[in-house]
């Protein structure tokens, strides 16, 4: 199972293509705007059983661009508590050094934009719920 998943925002989202088998493929925080062309991009490289939208902010905008660069039927998830997950997922890839890596996680945040990890998390948990 190959997921399309995107975090919706009003002005970014984070999109992400992860596999049941291989994990991680590709993710990256792009503007919504550049959101069609990303997905037909990412149509030409990965086969998708399924392509998922983050349920909150922009949602409908994102499902709308979505549904017109790929023609497919888009599944809206739950994303309570993504984006706390996001910043763990992003610290797993990303660990602290220097004297951050004495502070807990919770108490840390990424230096650079992490929409792209909403995706992931969003994702690895719709494969969970469908392989199990």
């Amino acid at each position: 199972m190959i997921v399309l998943s995107i975090d919706p925002g009003s002005k970014k989202c984070g999109a992400a293509v992860v596999s049941s088998d291989k994990g991680v493929l590709e993710h990256r925080v792009l503007a919504v705007t550049s959101l069609g062309g990303l997905c037909s991009e990412l149509s030409s490289l990965y086969n998708f059983s399924h392509v998922i939208v983050g349920g909150s902010t922009g949602s409908a905008q994102v499902v709308r661009i979505v549904q017109e660069a790929l023609a497919c039927e888009v599944i809206v998830v739950d994303e309570t508590h993504s984006t706390e997950r996001a910043r763990l997922r992003y610290f797993q890839d990303h660990p602290p050094t220097g004297l951050r890596r004495f502070l807990p996680l919770s108490l840390l945040f990424p230096p650079e934009l992490y929409d792209d990890y909403a995706a992931v998390v969003l994702a690895e948990d719709f494969i969970a719920s469908h392989i199990s």
